[in-house]
């Protein structure tokens, strides 16, 4: 037995496993303890099974940690350049916007309801087999369409953008030259604040609601909306709702500055107005000219050759004296003046020392009949009997019998005779 436990701790010295038998009959076996590591020597690391030979395992290498930032360096880019392809994938589908599968086999359905009652056993499949070969040509039919929708947008917005440049140069050339009028009348703010509101709600609302149903069709051929050819935009009036609305549904740099033109239409200074058109018309790629010396002699001079038609062909004396005084201040003062009905008192009142006394005469009085007659109209009550009417055919005949004398202020010996 000594022997026997003495070669038990010999074997147990030695670097074989030893099995040893449990009273059950089970085998167990046991490993020696490995050498000790040197100091220094950190190459890799050896594993020993419980069952294998230390000497026969393979010899596994750990990863640096530099490779392991190399790896996940790596995931990420490869997680990274899916996630593009999916997005490209994505916008591509969206820009196609090619109805899906069900939306053409419920389309289907609609066109052929009885299409069950024909006998056949699965129509869903059917239905879907017309889809996939239908799909591909929508496809390209719609592809095709959005091209030449495209190239025809581009044509318009060039023709309506040309267009609009031209009216633009014209009429706020023209804006200009009536806002040089309103110097005469910055001493007196009363009537400064009339003239400046009757111009911006008359010549400047005109502009811009130009500009802006213009702009507004731009942005919808731009966006590809398909526009039919409207009426023409000069004879265009919108409400300030209608503005308000298009200046929001414009590009956000353009909607800021069209917003400012509606608010400067609202307002009491051309100036501002002039100022905000400007800036939504660079804006908006489009160039205003400005108004030199020569452009204002051939403006003038057609102002004045159109108003002295008008002056001559005019009959009713009350439409005639605003145009009339019109005239009397471009022969005057070289200014295109636009008043109103209200500020034309004040306006006959500043020629005083521009005419003659008995010109002068002749326009006042001429005046006074007019304020007296509108006076009379507005209070009439509207019945024939009633005596207002009798006074009302007075003293419009009395100015009817004026209107060759204040012609003739304007437009000489002729004038009388017209």
């Amino acid at each position: 037995m000594v022997k026997e436990a003495k070669a038990g701790k010999d074997l147990s010295k030695s670097s074989e496993p030893v099995e040893t038998v449990t009273e059950s009959g089970n085998k167990k076996r046991g490993t020696e303890k490995g050498s000790k590591k040197k100091k220094g020597k950190s190459s890799g690391a050896r594993t020993v099974s419980a069952e294998g030979d230390s000497e026969n395992e393979d010899y596994i290498p750990t990863k640096s940690k530099k490779n392991q930032k190399k790896g996940k360096d790596t995931s990420s880019s490869q997680v990274a350049d899916s996630r593009k392809v999916a997005k490209k994938d994505s916008i591509k589908a969206q820009e196609e916007n090619v109805p899906s599968d069900e939306w053409l086999m419920q389309k289907l359905e609609a066109l052929l309801p009885d299409f069950e009652e024909q006998g056949v056993d699965d129509p869903q499949t059917i239905l879907k087999y017309l889809a996939d070969y239908l799909r591909p040509m929508l496809a390209n039919y719609l592809k095709e369409r959005r091209k030449a929708l495209f190239t025809e947008n581009v044509e318009k917005m060039k023709v309506l953008l040309d267009n609009l440049q031209r009216k633009l140069d014209e009429s706020f050339l023209n804006m200009q030259l009536y806002e040089k009028a309103l110097d005469l009348f910055e001493d007196d703010q009363s009537t400064s604040v009339t003239l400046h509101r009757h111009l911006l709600r008359t010549v400047a609302t005109s502009i811009a609601d130009m500009l802006f149903h213009n702009l507004d069709l731009h942005n919808k051929l731009k966006n590809w909306t398909q526009v039919e050819d409207s009426q023409n935009s000069e004879s265009i009036s919108l409400s300030p709702g209608e503005r308000t609305a298009i200046a929001k549904s414009l590009p956000e740099s353009q909607s800021k500055r069209a917003l400012v033109v509606v608010e400067a239409l609202e307002g009491k200074r051309v100036e501002t107005f002039m100022t905000a058109l400007r800036d939504l018309a660079e804006e908006s790629g489009l160039f205003l000219k400005k108004l030199d010396k020569k452009l204002e002699r051939t403006l003038l001079h057609s102002y004045r050759k159109d108003l002295t038609s008008q002056v001559s062909a005019e009959t009713d004396p009350v439409s005639l004296l605003p145009k009339v005084v019109s005239l009397l201040y471009i022969q005057v003062h070289s200014r295109a003046l636009q008043a109103p009905g209200r500020a034309i008192s004040v306006a006959v009142t500043r020629l005083k020392n521009k005419l003659d006394d008995s010109a002068y005469k002749i326009l006042t009085d001429f005046q006074t009949a007019t304020v007296t007659l509108l006076a009379l109209i507005s209070a009439a009550a509207g019945d024939e009997a009633d005596c207002s009417s009798d006074r009302i055919l007075s003293k419009k005949e009395l100015l009817e019998g004026q209107v060759p004398a204040l012609k003739a202020l304007v437009l000489g010996s002729s004038g009388s005779q017209a």
